[in-house]
């Protein structure tokens, strides 16, 4: 039943945001819970590290304006992945090269003679007289505040013009840093070895393999736990490509299987991207990457959340581009299958404001129901016993003439589907409305999720996040409306809870 509409909070909070929401508010959809730079182009996220007590978010920044181009390392700081701060830039463009993706390790033990604990920066120069690309360094004792580019850059170049994107770590078993690193259009990732992060020996290739109908961008490859087990330890890789996501454009696969310091051998091999094991069935989740030197050996990652297909022309200003939720990442046992799962980093919870508005044991029927809570940037936890409905879920960031985005389930397909047909504004790319989503099998007749809603964006969590969904939404400022949705029958919402996030 409904709680007494008085017990329900129909307006954000006090101490939130001044001007949520407000049709006067200058920048209606800069995100609240996403980092974002001030102005200017952003995309990858790059050098993810923790060092010193502060997490390090570097990106491929344009300095010089909204649009791709003049690729430089932008720079923010975190002390809890949520808050961060804004840096000088810290890798910046210049006549000679181009600042591609790359990572940064911390060398604890100063193999690279840059000194003990300095901070490496290993990234791809790209060359704009030849357009090749190499893998070079960069190093900071300052925590990170400037950077000194090595002397003998390049470190790594084998004449190719697709060859980037290096993510390094430590293997200790060996004593050895371990690369991976695309050739793109090949669509391999190449796996190097080296003492002292300026030599580097060729390992092992992996692909192609699994969606191979875009070039492949941004590896990484990291142990987990299966099932919190440390006795069941298994190796994830992750490789971005553009086009042939799952939804169009830009999308990111991962592969599972076993790493020996020398070769990664993959027990999921699948060929044809409709078989692939997809991070993320939105649209809007690409080249994510994860942190080194987390404490507590956590695997936090971090993604773009945007798609080359539509990035340029995103309705967004000063800035264009923005980063997902931080997520943590595990490996699950389900359906006899080893999965990547991923949920928001625990601290997002701290930014609910009071007590969930909540509604449990509701019949929901044909058609669409208007709940009495409003809001622009909301938790939303939402469980489902499946009834006669073909399709049920809810509807955020609702307003007049039908605008809403569907987040939902389909009992003919299983599938958790986000649906921003009538979202806002969707004319601005030719791909950018339609409806997105991924398998999610019911659990003993119900389906559960948990949505996280910003002003211009959607993610949603289905099943402790077994089955992630991620898309850009551009809904007019006054659109804060909360409903619930059946189709083809009813459905009963056995829990809501709805918190308003400042």
């Amino acid at each position: 039943m409904y709680l007494p509409p008085e017990r329900v909070r129909t307006e954000p909070p006090s101490g939130g945001r001044p001007g949520l929401g407000s049709r006067t508010e200058p920048e209606p959809h800069r995100p609240q819970l996403h980092y974002t730079p001030a102005k200017n182009w952003m995309n990858d996220p790059n050098g993810l590290v923790w060092h010193d007590g502060e997490y390090h978010l570097f990106y491929q920044y344009n300095p010089e304006g909204d649009g791709w181009g003049n690729m430089s390392w932008g720079h923010a700081v975190s002390t809890d992945l949520l808050h961060w701060q804004e840096l000088d830039v810290a890798l910046p463009a210049d006549d000679a090269e181009f600042v591609f993706s790359g990572c940064v390790v911390v060398d604890e033990h100063n193999t690279a003679g840059f000194g003990d604990f300095a901070l490496v920066a290993v990234y791809t120069s790209s060359y704009p007289g030849t357009g090749i690309q190499a893998q070079s360094l960069a190093y900071s004792t300052d925590r990170g505040r400037t950077w000194t580019k090595y002397a003998g850059n390049p470190v790594l170049d084998i004449g190719s013009g697709e060859f980037r994107d290096p993510k390094v770590f430590w293997h200790e078993p060996d004593g050895h840093w371990v690369m991976a690193v695309v050739e793109a259009l090949a669509r391999k990732v190449v796996l190097y070895g080296s003492e002292n992060l300026k030599s580097w020996t060729r390992l092992s290739d992996f692909g192609p393999a699994g969606a191979t109908g875009g070039a492949w961008e941004v590896p990484d490859l990291f142990p987990l736990p299966v099932d919190g087990d440390p006795q069941n330890t298994k190796w994830v890789l992750t490789v971005s490509l553009n086009p042939g996501g799952v939804a169009g454009g830009s999308g990111t696969q991962y592969f599972i299987g076993d790493f020996d310091g020398v070769t990664f051998t993959a027990d999921n091999l699948t060929s044809g991207s409709q078989d692939c094991s997809w991070v993320d069935y939105g649209r809007d989740f690409y080249a994510a990457v994860s942190w080194n030197n987390v404490p507590g050996g956590e695997r936090i990652w971090i993604g773009w959340m945007n798609n080359w297909a539509d990035a340029a022309h995103v309705p967004t200003a000063p800035w264009r581009g923005a980063q997902s939720l931080p997520r943590t990442l595990a490996l699950r046992s389900l359906g006899g299958a080893i999965r990547l799962v991923q949920q928001p980093v625990k601290a997002v919870r701290t930014l609910r404001c009071g007590a969930a508005s909540t509604l449990r044991d509701h019949e929901v029927g044909p058609g669409r129901t208007t709940l009495p809570v409003r809001g622009a940037v909301l938790e939303i936890a939402a469980e489902f016993e499946l009834g006669t409905a073909e399709r049920f879920g809810l509807t955020v960031r609702g307003g007049t003439a039908g605008e809403g985005t569907l987040v939902g389930y389909d009992t003919r397909s299983g599938e958790l589907f986000v649906d921003r047909s009538s979202s806002g504004a969707t004319g601005f790319s030719p791909g950018f409305a339609g409806r997105h989503g991924g398998p999610l099998p019911a659990v003993r007749g119900r389906t559960r999720f948990t949505a996280y809603i910003d002003r211009s964006s959607v993610e949603v969590f289905g099943d402790r996040g077994q089955t992630v969904v991620t898309d850009l939404i551009f809904p007019a400022p006054a659109s804060q409306g909360l409903g619930l949705f059946a189709e083809g029958g009813t459905v009963t919402l056995r829990s809501l809870e709805v918190w308003h996030l400042s």
